[in-house]
Formats: C-alpha cells, structure tokens, sequence
C-alpha cells in the first residue's frame, strides 16, 4: 500500500496505511496497553461475567483486548481485523486466539447472532459518525446479548491527542458526543466509566 493513501480522502484508506505501517511496532507498544486493558477486562467482568461466553473483538490489533478478556475462561475468541499484517502479528502474539481478516462493516465471515459479545477497542472514535453507524450494525448482527465498546470518554492525554491528529480520526466529536449517540443504536445501554479517561460503552440486544 503506497503512502499516498496516507493522504487519501478515503479514511479507510488512510487507516489501512496507518496501521500495516506500524503493525510490526505495535506489539511493542502493546506492552504499555496491557495494565489499562487487564484493568478494563476486569471492570468488564465484574458488569457481564465473561466465563463460557464466545467473544467477538472488531479491529483487534495485535490482540491485547481479546486477549485480556480471553483470562476470563470464554468458550470462543476471535479476533477481527482489517490490517492484515496486525493479524500477523497477532497471531504470533497469541496462537491460542483466533484471528481473521474482516472490515467493519461488512462482517460476512460472521452469521447472525454468532457471538454472546461483539466488542471493540479504540476502533469508533477513528471513524466519522455514518461509517460508524454501520460498523454498529453489523455489531449488533452479530451479538446475541451485548455490543461492548471501550473506546475513549474523557481523555485528553498529549500523546493520544498528538496520534489521533495524525490518523485523522474523529476523537475529539466522539468524545463529546457517543455517550448520546449510542443511545440511538439500542433500547438499553449504560457506560462503565474508568480513571484512565475511558470507558465501556454497553448496549443491550433485546
């Protein structure tokens, strides 16, 4: 994929490149994620006990999320990405998981109601709200009892606000307005708010 799609005004384009570019660092950086992410699990756990549950992970990177879940004993975990060398890389990382190469927003490897939980992780604030709806639906395709989001709520930390502008993502409108526009998406929802300035965003299928 050549730089130019860095410059594309296709933000799929643009996050394809972005990531299959620093895919081989990434597993490095993960290792700072890894606290936040057990941590996040946790709080997961103590809300939708996981144990027995079969899991969905939408844009899994190199598996730090679905892997923190996966210690709570889940009957099935997949993880699903777009970035094929994050794949790679996540495969290596945790050959006891299963990954595959999916977009968002068509998840056609995945039937209906296939999964207990589809999650995600740092994946919707990098999109504009219209591809996100999508992406939303083919969550709730897909999960049976619950769409899990942990993305960002509150935080303003200089370093993620210096990536974001970089990936030109959609964080800062996120961040001030998901916790509403979930609200759209399903008839039951809460948030699972965390000192680290991020949350859980629950929606509940009927």
């Amino acid at each position: 994929m050549s730089i130019l799609h860095y410059f594309s005004k296709d933000e799929e384009k643009r996050a394809q490149f972005i990531f299959n570019l620093i895919a081989p660092a990434y597993g490095l950086l993960d290792k700072g994620t890894y606290k936040d992410f057990r941590d996040m699990a946790t709080l997961f756990n103590q809300h939708i006990p996981l144990k027995g549950k079969s899991v969905l992970d939408l844009g899994s990177g190199t598996g730090a999320w679905i892997w923190a879940l996966n210690q709570y004993k889940l009957s099935k975990a997949v993880g699903a990405d777009f970035s094929e060398k994050m794949i790679r890389q996540a495969e290596k990382k945790h050959p006891e998981i299963k990954f595959v190469h999916q977009h968002g927003e068509n998840l056609a490897a995945f039937k209906d109601n296939s999964f207990d939980i589809v999650t995600a992780t740092f994946v919707l604030h990098g999109m504009k709200k219209d591809k996100r709806a999508k992406v939303i639906g083919e969550m709730k395709r897909i999960a049976r009892e619950h769409v899990v989001i942990h993305d960002f709520y509150n935080n303003a930390h200089p370093v993620v606000q210096l990536l974001e502008f970089l990936e030109r993502s959609d964080y800062r409108y996120f961040q001030k307005h998901f916790r509403e526009e979930i609200k759209g998406f399903f008839t039951q929802t809460e948030i699972l708010t965390a000192d680290n300035g991020n949350a859980l965003y629950i929606g509940k299928m009927n």
